[in-house]
């Protein structure tokens, strides 16, 4: 049988842009000894460990989350390889998909901090401002290009806006973080979310078009959420740079710098109220287009990415494995470019581990007709460009590296946030509790029905919405609670979340103790499955629930927490100790927290 053959390693692509700065790793390096000597005091080395990407590790001062910067999400097969190293050689042979597109790695001995930064170095890769009071990874929808919906590819755009801002004296110690999202459409990003969200559009002026964007400022999730407002109808491509640097000015002029819990910019908004602050940035813009030298632009560089067909894959016809369809069904998107489809590659609360992530390179460097792959939004990776003749190769790749499970494109792929595995804000297990649901939902095949394909469920171990539970169609926050002594772990449910062109927080409905998240699911999904109406969705229905616009037994939220209030009458202890343990835990649960590193 004829067999085309694979191209070398060497063949594989290479990203445009060096991120890196190798001298960081080695000023990193002599920081900490300075530190270790008591030459530096503890918030100064916090605030500096923070700017250069080495987060807290709970309740220990010795070991960091290193969080590497992957702008737009675009990851070469070269850096997948490097990261599975430097996971086994320094951290805990595995690593962590973000829902920021960020790729982290976990338990780092604080003095190893500098190594994984020379080792980021060798493939262009930094965790330069990934955490602190700066901008951090610029992201993009990993759609961005083959989106059917767009109308022109916003990643370049993304790209320059991050290569612009890294290490730009302009947001080097901003009153807080500071979030850009670049979308494809308004269906396939989180645009509204963030503090300046923008959706690429062209409008026709006098007979010809013109590229630019719908630009949302001031969204943002946590204990206080807000969704963005549009800034004005249409913001031109040369206006992005002007605006970018206007809202920033503006946010490091008139934060909040005293009170930790109301500094995001999402605060100023509104107690400034939109129009006023909308007429400043507005206002701002026309000061910097007029004071800014001409050498002060983004580099654009709109030049298309080469795409080839690789040609790694057998002519020979072997047979597809068991599985194929519906692992074909629930994973894979079909790009606007013929032929060609984008597979978001499922991974349990975005963990991957060392042979994983080679696995994933080889795979990337022999399917991907564009040499990369992309980080998504949902703890997931993309491989887009794909010919759909290779696909079942593609599948049997996948199934050997354990990297082929259905559903990451339905409801049976939930979000988890690190939770207790490592953050110090933390009360509960989220990112067990998104697993468990996985391969409960797995196993009962809901991934396979289209009623819940469009429906979500995010996790977040405490109320600051790491794991978005607030724009999810059943979302989770971790607390304590009590009976009598024995505490156990438990969670706010809120209900109808979305984050599409109609973003909608969601409603709190109840508190759902941990062990019982899923039965309550599984409750919910069943009186839906009896009172829906022929066209519904899961989404649609809880929609008109949280609006009061059902007419069926469950008319509202309070109607349904009353239904489900049974579900969740915690047992004694004596009669379930189980009850009271967390997800991950053998011990009965307490709430302990540290001090919360997202604002230092």
């Amino acid at each position: 049988m004829a067999q085309q053959l694979r191209p070398s390693k060497s063949a594989s692509k290479k990203p445009k842009i060096d991120w890196s700065r190798r001298e960081e790793a080695d000023n990193f390096a002599h920081t900490v000894k300075l530190y270790r000597q008591g030459k530096i005091d503890h918030d100064s080395f916090r605030r500096f460990r923070l700017q250069h990407g080495a987060y807290g590790t709970r309740m220990t001062d010795d070991y960091a989350m290193v969080r590497i910067k992957i702008p737009a999400g675009q990851i070469y097969p070269h850096q997948l390889e490097k990261i599975a190293q430097l996971s086994e050689m320094y951290s805990i042979g595995s690593a962590h998909v973000s829902t920021r597109e960020n790729v982290q790695l976990h338990w780092v001995i604080l003095e190893d901090v500098s190594e994984i930064m020379h080792g980021l170095a060798d493939v262009g890769l930094t965790s330069r401002e990934a955490c602190g009071n700066t901008v951090r990874n610029v992201m993009c929808s990993p759609l961005s290009g083959v989106c059917n919906d767009e109308e022109f590819d916003a990643t370049p755009y993304a790209i320059a806006t991050a290569r612009f801002l890294l290490r730009n004296p302009l947001n080097q110690s901003l009153p807080r973080k500071f979030k850009f999202n670049f979308s494809c459409c308004e269906k396939h990003g989180m645009t509204r979310i963030v503090d300046v969200g923008l959706i690429p559009q062209i409008r026709e002026l006098d007979g010809e078009k013109q590229h630019g964007f719908k630009i949302f400022l001031g969204g943002g999730l946590g204990n206080k959420s807000f969704v963005g407002h549009q800034l004005e109808d249409f913001t031109a491509k040369e206006d992005l740079l002007y605006t970018s640097i206007a809202v920033l000015q503006i946010f490091d002029r008139m934060g909040n710098r005293k009170n930790m819990a109301r500094n995001r910019m999402r605060y100023l908004v509104d107690e400034m109220g939109w129009d006023r602050f909308k007429n400043l940035v507005l206002k701002q813009r026309t000061i910097v287009r007029a004071t800014q030298s001409v050498i002060v632009r983004l580099n654009v560089n709109q030049k298309p990415n080469e795409i080839k067909r690789p040609i790694s894959v057998s002519s020979e016809n072997g047979s597809i494995p068991d599985g194929y369809a519906r692992w074909l069904q629930t994973t894979t998107y079909k790009q606007k470019q013929k032929g060609y489809r984008s597979i978001f590659v499922t991974l349990e609360s975005g963990d991957i581990t060392a042979n994983q992530l080679r696995a994933m390179a080889e795979i990337t460097n022999d399917f991907s007709a564009e040499g990369f792959a992309r980080n998504g939004f949902s703890q997931d990776i993309i491989l887009r460009y794909v010919h759909e003749s290779d696909l079942p190769k593609l599948y049997s790749r996948l199934l050997e590296a354990g990297l082929a499970n259905s559903g990451s494109l339905t409801m049976a792929s939930p979000v988890g946030c690190s939770g207790t595995s490592s953050c110090n804000l933390a009360l509960t297990n989220s990112h067990r509790l998104a697993k468990e649901i996985q391969r409960k939902f797995l196993e009962l095949k809901l991934d396979e029905d289209d009623d819940l394909r469009d429906a979500t469920i995010k996790i977040s171990g405490c109320p600051n919405s790491c794991g978005q539970h607030e724009i999810a169609t059943i979302g989770f926050f971790g607390g304590g609670a009590r009976v009598g002594k024995d505490m156990y772990p438990n969670y706010s449910m809120s209900l109808g979340g979305r984050f599409d062109d109609q973003s909608m927080l969601g409603v709190t409905c109840m508190r759902v103790p941990v062990k019982r998240t899923i039965p309550v699911i599984l409750k919910i999904i069943e009186l839906y499955k009896k009172n829906k109406q022929s066209d519904d969705t899961l989404s649609r229905w809880i929609d008109r629930i949280v609006h009061g616009n059902e007419s069926s037994e469950v008319k509202s939220v309070r109607d349904m927490q009353k239904i489900l209030s049974p579900l969740v009458i915690p047992p004694s202890k004596d009669d379930d100790p189980d009850f009271y343990t967390d997800y991950g835990s053998d011990t009965s649960y307490h709430t302990m927290t540290g001090k919360g590193e997202c604002a230092a």
